[in-house]
């Protein structure tokens, strides 16, 4: 299993929005980063992600699960673009905030912190069992 973060401006589809969606999950559309794309097209069914708010809230709210592989985007016509379907797992007990993140030295090379503009990014397993904790989850999800 491998572990990513993806963001997403609450005002445009939040944790709840994703909660909302139940098992079925929802398309993580509209990405039009080649690195972001590649990372999607990276991920296996289960793998684990941490949900992030940005712009407003800036922090990881919630866990989620990939459960459809790297596909066509249905936004659009460009057959450059894909995506994947996560669906959530869990809230984090405690949102996990940006400025906690950066003030952790274990922390310091995550990529939420040297790559902040890519909305979809690896996460270490080390990374992931840090946040968790920090997060108040006490089985990693």
């Amino acid at each position: 299993m491998a572990y990513w973060l993806m963001k997403s401006e609450p005002f445009k589809f939040s944790w709840d929005d994703l909660v909302a969606k139940g098992e079925a999950g929802e398309e993580w559309d509209g990405v039009r980063n080649y690195q972001a794309r590649n990372n999607m097209r990276a991920m296996a069914l289960g793998d684990r992600v941490f949900f992030y708010h940005s712009n407003e809230g800036l922090a990881i709210v919630g866990i989620a699960e990939v459960c459809a592989l790297a596909h066509p985007d249905s936004t659009t016509d460009d057959p450059r673009w894909e995506c994947v379907d996560i669906r959530a797992i869990c809230p984090m007990p405690r949102p996990v905030t940006l400025k906690e993140v950066k003030a952790t030295p274990e922390l310091a090379e995550m990529a939420l912190v040297t790559s902040m503009r890519l909305s979809v990014q690896p996460v270490t397993e080390a990374e992931w069992q840090l946040i968790c904790r920090m997060g108040g989850m006490t089985n990693g999800a």
